[in-house]
């Protein structure tokens, strides 16, 4: 069941080292963004894939770590991966593609919905590198009126 590596895999390779990074979260629409920082450490599985480990200050909820998984899979010709965190139980499964400059990873989930309701919601994750050593995480969760909605953005630093 060898795998040869596809150029997708070598894209996600960009991923790999240490960072720091600086997050503004709206847990709320209506409310002001809350400021945190952190840090990750992120490797690479044979250069399948990225494993990250991140800890950091999480907007109420205090220190958190988190773990996420990438991957490509050929066969379905899509990014995947899971995300989970200290502060929840929900184990988030991503599915995403990449866009045509080879710049942003788009990747897809659905999980609890923030207002605490119980429901569902989608939510997209983008990465985008602005550089080898500087790169953004943008979430997005679509919200009742059809729109996606920014609640968090996250510039990571690659440590020197």
């Amino acid at each position: 069941m060898k795998t040869e590596l596809q150029n997708e895999h070598y894209w996600l390779q960009k991923l790999v080292g240490d960072w720091t990074y600086e997050t503004e979260v709206r847990m709320e629409l209506d409310q002001p963004p809350e400021k945190a920082t952190g840090t990750e450490s992120v490797r690479s599985l044979k250069g399948l894939w990225i494993l990250a480990e991140g800890q950091g200050e999480m907007p109420g909820c205090g220190t958190a770590t988190i773990m996420m998984t990438l991957g490509y899979d050929p066969q379905k010709q899509r990014y995947v991966g899971t995300w989970i965190g200290s502060m929840m139980t929900h184990l988030w499964v991503y599915d995403g593609e990449l866009d045509a400059a080879e710049r942003v990873l788009t990747l897809n989930t659905e999980a609890p919905a923030m207002n605490g309701e119980g429901k569902m919601a989608k939510y997209k994750d983008a990465i985008e590198f602005k550089s080898d050593d500087h790169r953004v995480m943008t979430s997005h969760v679509l919200g009742d009126d059809g729109e996606w909605h920014k609640f968090m953005i996250a510039n990571y630093q690659r440590k020197q």
